[in-house]
């Protein structure tokens, strides 16, 4: 299983450098290919889109609902971002099928970044009345309850959190799950916290990181002056069929549930500067002045002897 997986990868790899060296993008070497064979391209199993014009046009038409999409992080400082990112997803999922969802926590990941959190959920658009959360104790409890989720059919979307690149959830375990998830003709989306890029079966990855938040929107299109808006992101599409990775930044819209496209121009503010930051080089929203009014006169009184 691991040398076939593998195999793939570099099948993958030398398609990319083919289609560069004959200028052609690869999406476009996918289509001819499978017109020659007699077939669309991309496949024809169901995709949810996700209401991004040109991020769908990359994903061959939407995230697949048979196969792995990976979503990882460069750390649990990111945690947010990418659980907060993935959970939009959930609500484009549960939007499409009157299913529940199953979230499968990582103990280690649980301990510093936190469990979700009901209220916390419904605010940002997901149903909790369809929402199930599993926390094994070990990796192999989790990949089997992920398996078998798959296999129900069941799950609008299964959530696989895993810490890092540990030993035991590799090419072989990735191939596996693929091949469950494609046979249920069910999706399933692993939250890599602080992991590194490796070979796997999943057909997308996304690097999440956090991006500043714009002001709240009032009801006549102004905005709200030193107020935080609703979530961004900032994701890399690292692995698809495009020879170049794509990179944007997504609002989530928790009223109307859905995502928007945000100008990358506006974005320049970097979270991962190891320098203190000047006031000059801050964005407006950071660089206000504290609108906690003073405290006032400060009383003193004799020390009791």
């Amino acid at each position: 299983m691991a040398k076939n997986a593998l195999a793939q990868e570099t099948v993958f790899a030398l398609r990319e450098t083919i289609a560069r060296l004959e200028g052609k993008s690869l999406p476009a070497l996918a289509a001819a290919q499978a017109s020659q064979a007699g077939h669309p391209a991309g496949g024809d199993e169901a995709r949810i889109r996700t209401g991004v014009d040109f991020l769908d046009e990359a994903l061959d038409g939407g995230l697949p609902c048979g196969g792995i999409t990976e979503l990882r992080s460069d750390g649990l400082r990111h945690a947010g971002a990418l659980s907060g990112f993935a959970m939009a997803l959930g609500c484009l999922f549960q939007r499409a099928e009157n299913r529940p969802l199953l979230w499968i926590s990582d103990r280690m990941t649980a301990s510093d970044a936190g469990l979700p959190y009901p209220i916390g959920l419904k605010r940002f658009g997901l149903s909790i009345h369809r929402f199930l959360h599993a926390a094994p104790n070990r990796l192999e409890d989790a990949l089997w309850l992920a398996e078998a989720a798959l296999s129900s059919g069941i799950f609008a979307a299964t959530f696989f959190e895993v810490r890092g690149n540990p030993a035991h959830f590799g090419l072989t375990e990735s191939r596996r799950l693929s091949l469950r998830a494609k046979a249920a003709g069910r999706p399933l989306l692993i939250l890599r916290h602080g992991g590194e890029e490796e070979a796997s079966s999943a057909l997308f990855r996304f690097h999440v990181e956090p991006s500043l938040a714009s002001p709240r929107r009032l009801p006549d299109g102004s905005m709200l002056g030193g107020s935080i808006g609703s979530s961004v992101f900032h994701l890399t599409l690292e692995k698809s069929r495009n020879a170049a990775p794509l990179s944007l930044h997504l609002e989530w819209n928790h009223h109307d549930r859905r995502l928007i496209a945000l100008d990358p121009t506006e974005r320049a503010f970097s979270f991962e500067r190891p320098t203190a930051l000047s006031g000059a080089s801050l964005p407006k929203a950071l660089d206000r002045q504290d609108p906690a009014p003073p405290l006032g006169a400060v009383l003193a009184f004799d020390r009791a002897s």
